[in-house]
């Protein structure tokens, strides 16, 4: 038995040195199948019918390791939709298998830096990699013209030089860039519908995020199936009042101990511009205990935090930045990059899909 074992493993280091010393060749020769099972694979449908939410950033404008800037991604009625498109966003999108060509349209909810940073990338991917012949759509309160016209003028020459290279087929001129469709922010207690297709509805809603204006969240309605997202806003009544009895409720949130700690880090340091702007933000966003009470008060099925400020980094972190959260609502999970949540078709089922990433 002890020769067999010992024959086993001798074949067995052989093996491991032949794989190590042509690993350069075996890659090369596995590669046509793995893109081809990566093209083949078809997330959207796998998901079935439902309004899915995930996360593709979870994270606010600081970096953080599993949480990139705000981006969610939303698919429904066979469609994927992204809600604002914060930094690395995209690229999540693509490790996580879902096809960056068949983005149908984005929804801003303000004008953030970190939440509109990655436009020109997912228009830019989304046009070369789909053959589109039209602009992406992209949707958005007052000023989102502005914002699409400018990003639309950055990206000219990008534009140019692929259409040069790789010509209509790859790179219709007609295709590039974003097409903005702007809406006036509805008042309190309206909604206006921004998009409506194949069951679909979205609808926007007003939020504070004051001295942000105009700054909106969005409704999401599918199959008997709700999602409302926040977008940034402090504690808002208006958005308590359109989460009522919602599934999944996915809200922005600061923690105030953790910034304060971080700026007490940043006058240690010296850095005294810093340390005022970490005196700054949290005026205008929720806090954790206070999304949760919104969720306890609408009645939601399901609270997904994401916009998480700060990063959460340090080990302890996570537990100090939802601390009181589950005395009052228990039903909620944090964010991170890659999760999501699936709310099946004609159902009360609420699932929670682990992250890929």
């Amino acid at each position: 038995m002890k020769k067999i074992v010992t024959i086993f493993a001798s074949l067995l280091s052989i093996a491991v040195v032949v794989v190590f010393t042509q690993r350069s060749e075996l890659a090369t020769r596995l590669l046509p199948r793995a893109m081809e099972l990566s093209l083949s694979n078809d997330k959207v449908k796998q998901l079935g019918e439902g309004l899915h939410i995930l996360l593709c950033g979870a994270g606010g404008p600081m970096p953080a390791p599993t949480r990139s800037g705000p981006c969610i991604a939303v698919v429904a009625a066979g469609k994927l939709f992204l809600v604002d498109a914060g930094s690395n966003g995209i690229r999540n999108l693509g490790r996580m298998q879902y096809p960056l060509d068949d983005i149908n349209g984005i929804f801003l909810t303000h004008f953030h830096s970190d939440h509109i940073d990655g436009l020109g990338e997912i228009a830019t991917l989304r046009w070369v990699a789909g053959n589109h012949t039209a602009p992406l759509d992209v949707y958005g309160p007052e000023g989102v013209v502005d914002v699409v016209d400018g990003f639309n003028a950055a990206y000219g020459q990008d534009t140019r030089y692929r259409y040069d290279h790789h010509g209509s087929t790859i790179a219709p001129p007609t295709g590039s860039g974003m097409r903005a469709i702007s809406f006036v922010a509805p008042a309190d207690t309206q909604l206006v519908t921004v998009f409506e297709q194949d069951g679909l509805t979205v609808q926007m809603l007003r939020v504070n995020h004051f001295p942000v204006d105009p700054a909106v969240g969005y409704l999401f309605r599918y199959r008997g199936r709700t999602a409302l997202i926040s977008g940034d806003t402090i504690k808002s009544d208006n958005l308590q009042y359109f989460a009522q009895n919602v599934d999944l409720l996915v809200h922005e949130a600061l923690s105030k101990k953790l910034v304060a700690a971080m700026r007490q880090g940043a006058l240690a340091a010296g850095n005294l511009p810093l340390a005022r702007l970490f005196d700054d933000i949290p005026d205008y966003h929720t806090t954790p205990v206070e999304a949760a009470e919104i969720a306890r008060d609408a009645g939601v099925g399901h609270l997904l935090f994401y916009h998480i400020v700060p990063p959460l980094i340090l080990p302890g972190s996570e537990a100090a930045w939802l601390a009181g959260v589950e005395a009052v609502f228990a039903d909620f999970t944090l964010g991170r990059d890659g999760l999501g949540i699936s709310l099946p078709a004609d159902s009360k089922d609420i699932i929670v899909l682990p992250s890929t990433l």
